[in-house]
């Protein structure tokens, strides 16, 4: 059997909004972008390099959506971004005004460093040690 996990959805307020930052800040791609009514589109962006698993960006469509922009996973690391060069990204996203919410650390697993989204959605860059 083989399965994957092809996307997830990230609630945001703004599709252009995050558009702009997802691409221009975080260096992601943007796969797809479908107008499917007058307020709905489907946007698929995914980190530069893959589109392994990509995140579909869904514009709260009411009060209880609109609840979560920022607040995915209830205050905790919401995703884990991957790289193979922690240093040359944590820079690049640093020179850009990314909010970082503690210094780089290194973890048995490898480097790593929490940082906020557009919404205060938390991640991790990490760079996993042996890969």
């Amino acid at each position: 059997m083989q399965r994957k996990i092809g996307a997830f959805t990230l609630v945001v307020d703004d599709y252009d909004k995050a558009i702009m930052f997802y691409v221009s800040i975080l260096n992601f791609k943007l796969i797809e972008d479908t107008k499917l009514d007058d307020t709905k589109r489907w946007v698929l962006i995914a980190p530069s390099n893959t589109t392994e698993s990509c995140i579909l960006l869904a514009k709260a469509a009411n009060t209880e959506q609109k609840k979560a922009v920022g607040n995915q996973a209830g205050g905790r690391v919401f995703l884990f971004l991957h790289t193979d060069n922690f240093w040359r990204d944590y820079n690049d996203m640093k020179s850009k005004g990314v909010s970082f919410l503690e210094d780089p650390r290194e973890e048995i697993y490898g480097t790593v460093v929490v940082f906020e989204d557009l919404y205060g959605n938390k991640w991790d860059l990490i760079e996993v040690k042996g890969q």
